[in-house]
């Protein structure tokens, strides 16, 4: 026995080794598994596991997040299934359980980010570099120019939703000081346009996923909400909860949002 393994959900799990062959299900820690330098260990990914370019083109792709294809997962015999609680199916899950182990994140805050990037450093052999990243996250985000604004961060069109409260979204709001006009709503509550309209929001984000928001959309919503400023978000900066929050302090501080 290598080492028996508590994953975020409660879990556990028992590695015999460090895992060689690793299958991940989760777009933003499958670039987190590249950034650790896992080329050779990861054997399987998903269709929306778009980062990095050369894995999206090179690496097995296993359905989608929540089209998981468990036959293909089993045939690459994997020894480590990587997977998050919000993205996949509960049931995918199990059913990996029955061939293979699964850790499996549940990621609210910044700690929890910051416990998966340290704790799949471990699991992997790679704890100097998942340290490295997380100390870097940690310092970028003590940089931030806070952009003190009224806001809503739309995630999705007909009907609109929000990121509400209890969201890692809603904690990337928060620390970037922008107040959550929806963070005492849990989750991703359904809204119109007048509870728009009636919290005079002064910012409103318009994410490019899961529902990819134009240019055409802030021009429609503009000729109502006309006292806010309204602006796309990169979805990825918000919600991929991996190594890409290395890169999200800049993406604040060079944005316009702190214009009034």
């Amino acid at each position: 026995m290598w080492k028996i393994i508590i994953d975020q959900t409660g879990i556990e799990l028992t590695l015999q080794q460090r895992p060689q062959r690793i299958i991940s299900v989760v777009p933003s820690q499958t670039e987190l598994l590249f950034d650790l330098g896992l080329d050779q260990e990861v054997m399987g990914i998903t269709k929306f596991c778009v980062h990095p370019e050369s894995w999206y083109r090179s690496k097995t792709r296993v359905g989608g997040t929540k089209t998981l294809n468990i036959d293909k997962i089993r045939a690459l015999k994997p020894d480590l299934v990587i997977a998050n609680k919000e993205e996949n199916r509960k049931e995918d899950v199990e059913a990996i359980r029955e061939f293979c182990p699964v850790w499996t994140s549940d990621i609210v805050t910044m700690a929890d980010a910051l416990g998966m990037i340290r704790e799949l450093g471990m699991i992997t052999g790679m704890e100097d570099k998942a340290f490295e990243i997380a100390g870097k996250i940690e310092k970028g985000f003590g940089e931030i120019r806070p952009v003190r604004k009224r806001a809503a961060y739309l995630i999705w069109k007909k009907p609109y939703m929000v990121a509400g409260g209890n969201t890692f979204i809603n904690t990337m709001l928060n620390l970037s000081g922008i107040e959550n006009v929806f963070d005492q709503k849990s989750r991703y509550p359904q809204v119109n346009i007048e509870d728009l309209k009636s919290e005079n929001i002064e910012l409103l984000l318009l994410s490019s996923e899961p529902y990819p928001f134009k240019i055409r959309d802030i021009e429609e919503l503009t000729k109502i909400l006309f006292k806010a400023k309204i602006v796309l978000a990169d979805g990825e900066m918000f919600s991929w909860y991996g190594s890409r929050l290395l890169h999200f302090p800049g993406y604040i501080n060079s944005s316009d949002w702190h214009l009034a």
